[in-house]
């Protein structure tokens, strides 16, 4: 495993991390979670991601009880949470300060941990002041509540004015950001967050390398029984994939070349793509099978063949 510093942040996270979103306490039993929750950490995975919206808190049970099951000491690993989707009662969503707290401490409860090692503000809210949201935040730190705070799926923009006013304030700023990364999902990464990372020493936590089972193979004649994309109350996911599969098909296919010889599978090849940019910090991984988890594994070490050469062919065949 490989292990990159957050941002500019001390604390160092594994190239590649193990997410939480449909598997846990939905699409997968709570044994086989376990099963996938220790090949990652046997592999050297240390960053394990969550949300309260996942599953609604049952995803946070899930890997609390397996935390605690484990008996893995918290030095040896990174826990997260995000907070916007709490509930359907008025102050059971959003980033004001009351829902900010609550949800902390909801997931504090149900992770059975001390403190969250990350946390996200999973949304940006238009009907919250930010600087109500990042004086939450700067304070659930010096609570001791969390170490590390970030946003997820914010624009630039909306990072810009979250470090401002924590400049402004002498508040604690957001350490990193959780954007969507992939050979087809480019642009936010690579150009609106550009000046972001010298400028902030911004760190990231990508999600969905894979875009969402398209950079697998397996939906070329649309979304494939047994995936998330069948699950119940997933068909706007169902109608990207099968959008997005007929557009990108060829591409796909092309791309299913270029990995081949290189003796690599699409899957692998995709998520050491996403490796190879300097500014991710980790790479999130979902799986609903061990055997999924322990091939997407390689791509730390798949890296070195896709050489700069391969690199640009592959600029020239998806763009950017």
């Amino acid at each position: 495993m490989e292990y990159r510093r957050l941002g500019k942040a001390g604390v160092q996270v594994s190239a590649l991390s193990l997410g939480s979103w449909v598997t846990f306490g939905q699409q997968i039993s709570d044994d086989v979670a376990a099963d996938l929750m220790k090949t990652a950490y046997d592999g050297g995975v240390n960053f394990f991601d969550n949300a309260e919206a996942y599953a609604g808190g049952r995803s946070e049970e899930v890997m609390g009880n397996i935390l605690h099951k484990m008996g893995w000491s918290h030095e040896t690993f990174l826990v997260s949470s995000k907070v916007f989707w709490g509930g359907s009662l008025p102050n059971q969503e959003g980033l004001s300060r009351k829902h900010v707290m609550s949800a902390c401490d909801n997931a504090l409860r149900r992770l059975k941990v001390d403190y969250l090692d990350l946390y996200f503000c999973h949304r940006p809210d238009p009907k919250t002041p930010i600087e109500e949201t990042v004086r939450a935040m700067s304070d659930l730190i010096h609570q001791g509540k969390v170490l590390y705070w970030g946003t997820s799926e914010w624009s630039a923009q909306e990072i810009t004015q979250a470090y401002a006013i924590a400049r402004e304030c002498h508040l604690v700023p957001p350490t990193m950001e959780q954007p969507m990364y992939n050979l087809f999902g480019r642009h936010r990464m690579e150009k609106e967050f550009a000046r972001l990372f010298p400028e902030y020493g911004l760190g990231t936590t990508i999600w969905s390398p894979l875009a969402s089972g398209l950079l697998t193979g397996k939906h070329k004649g649309g979304p494939q029984e047994g995936t998330r994309a069948t699950l119940k109350d997933y068909d706007w996911l169902k109608d990207q994939i099968t959008r997005e599969a007929k557009d990108k098909a060829e591409k796909v296919e092309k791309l299913g070349v270029i990995a081949k010889d290189l003796g690599l599978s699409l899957a692998i090849f995709s998520i050491a793509w996403c490796l190879k940019n300097p500014n991710v910090s980790t790479v999130i991984l979902g799986a609903s099978k061990t055997p999924q988890l322990t091939e997407n594994l390689q791509a730390v070490e798949a890296q070195s063949k896709l050489t700069p050469e391969i690199m640009k062919t592959v600029d020239e065949l998806v763009g950017i």
